[in-house]
């Protein structure tokens, strides 16, 4: 498992590591200063830890621009706030922190609260596999991850795919694409299919999303409510 820390004190930084390799010595632990240097693994290389401690208050890009950016990306990376500022709390709810140690605390709390990590990324491998689709975009096929669709539009005779990263084009029919999907999307228009999932909030014409906006016909608007409010609810159970 990769765990990383991220603090831009150093002292912290040691004392953090040496416990992490003394009690998780099978694990890959990684060390980074500052949040620029996060985001620099994460963009170019790949690099993404199953659980990060990251501190909030940092020079230059915070641990919580940190937080939001890992989160964008992926929903299974397991966040992990240190610092000394308790106001942020409320603010670690947003990028659903696992949890917020504020220091000082001490390495049997730390250790503790990794051990909940792992044990809850554990459970998370045992629920069913992801679901995926294969796209054709102009002559390369895409497999994509339906989780990380944000909601889909017509564009003349193109799809364009909205997703947490990128935008991906091709020429197809939204209601085949809705076949494909499956549950968790709604058509909220004939030109719009949303995950409800990323649904930030709504009014009675359009759907405001994690990353833009789809239109709400008249006679869906209603139907939508519903449906919103029974996955939400399912969710919560």
């Amino acid at each position: 498992m990769k765990i990383a820390v991220c603090d831009d004190e150093e002292r912290i930084r040691k004392i953090i590591v040496s416990e992490l390799n003394a009690s998780f010595s099978d694990d890959e632990i990684s060390c980074f200063c500052t949040g620029e240097d996060v985001l620099r693994v994460v963009e170019q290389d790949g690099y993404m830890p199953n659980i990060i401690l990251l501190d909030i208050m940092m020079p230059g890009v915070s641990g919580m621009d940190v937080a939001r950016k890992l989160r964008d990306i992926s929903d299974d990376v397991v966040i992990i706030f240190i610092t000394g500022e308790k106001q942020y709390v409320f603010d670690a709810f947003d990028v659903r922190a696992f949890h917020f140690l504020v220091k000082p605390f001490s390495n049997e709390k730390m250790v503790s609260v990794i051990k909940d990590a792992k044990e809850e990324i554990a459970k998370a491998t045992l629920k069913p596999q992801k679901k995926y689709v294969m796209l054709n975009s102009r002559g390369s096929h895409i497999r994509l991850c339906v989780s990380d669709i944000i909601f889909a539009e017509v564009y003349g005779a193109r799809i364009i795919v909205h997703t947490r990263t990128d935008e991906i084009e091709y020429y197809g029919h939204l209601s085949e694409l809705e076949k494909l999907v499956g549950d968790g999307f709604f058509r909220t228009h004939r030109g719009y299919l949303v995950n409800l999932r990323f649904v930030k909030k709504y009014d009675a014409g359009k759907c405001y999303m994690a990353k833009g906006e789809a239109l709400i016909s008249k006679q869906n608007y209603p139907i939508f409510v519903k449906a919103l409010m029974d996955y939400n609810k399912k969710r919560v159970e």
